[in-house]
């Protein structure tokens, strides 16, 4: 269902027959990063966050980390990552394909300014074994994203 939701939502831009589906899992970074053959620092991962009860998730590079001071400065409160057993529920997609792509009503998007170092990134589409190739300008065009943040170490 999860990958259904991004399918359709990339369908509105034509991108949706551009998921790439593997045999293997790309459930995390370094399993992405091998299936695609590229950099980890390519892979556009979603994190899910709880600002206050509200639901967001933040795009950032695969190989960067959350910064919490700079976390705090952004949404002016601790980062509190989103339970394991409560991501779909709250965001719409599993975890492993966590993405922008569909997410349910009332999550907010936003966009680390580590995606910008490279010229494509590979997001997930909802499952923990596909991804689609992506510029970042065109990512950032299709993405209901509420602003570009900095809070990446």
């Amino acid at each position: 269902m999860s990958l259904e939701r991004a399918r359709e939502y990339l369908k509105k831009y034509k991108l949706d027959k551009e998921i790439l589906e593997f045999s293997t899992s790309s459930a995390t970074v370094a399993l992405a990063a091998q299936a695609l053959h590229c950099e980890e620092s390519e892979i556009a991962k979603t994190l899910s966050f709880y600002v206050g009860e509200k639901p967001i998730v933040i795009v950032v590079a695969g190989d960067k980390k959350i910064d919490n001071a700079k976390y705090k400065g952004e949404f002016h409160t601790k980062a509190k990552m989103i339970p394991f057993e409560e991501v779909e529920k709250v965001i719409g997609h599993e975890v492993g394909g966590v993405c922008p792509f569909g997410v349910l009503e009332g999550v907010e998007i936003y966009l680390d300014v580590s995606l910008k170092e490279h010229e494509y990134i590979y997001p997930a589409c909802g499952a923990h074994n596909n991804a689609i190739k992506i510029t970042v300008k065109d990512f950032d065009t299709i993405v209901d994203n509420k602003k570009w943040v900095d809070v990446c170490k």
